[in-house]
């Protein structure tokens, strides 16, 4: 029972490989960059006001993106979470 439910959450329905993570996409690099480059400079105003903006909206679109088109239950769910903290992230203004 154990082996069908780590199949089933994890396994690529295209390819059959066994899919955890894998190399982040072009969302997933801007919200990473933005969040380096606000630990490293921490900009005040409108300069860190907009690489916030520029992090939480990047996290929601790779989210979306991973919530529709996840290889599996494990990159969809992933994606939930990463729409969830956006969302907070957005509202609590961080």
């Amino acid at each position: 029972m154990l082996r069908r439910t780590v199949d089933w959450v994890f396994r690529d329905r295209r390819s059959g490989a066994i899919v955890i993570g894998q190399w982040p996409n072009l969302p997933l690099w801007l919200f990473i960059g933005a969040v380096a480059l606000s630990w490293l400079v921490e900009p005040s105003g409108a300069a860190g006001s907009a690489l916030r903006v520029l992090a939480s909206a990047s996290l929601l679109a790779w989210g979306l993106d991973e919530l529709m088109r996840g290889a599996n239950p494990w990159r969809r769910c992933l994606g939930v979470a990463g729409i969830a903290y956006a969302g907070w992230r957005l509202a609590a203004g961080a």
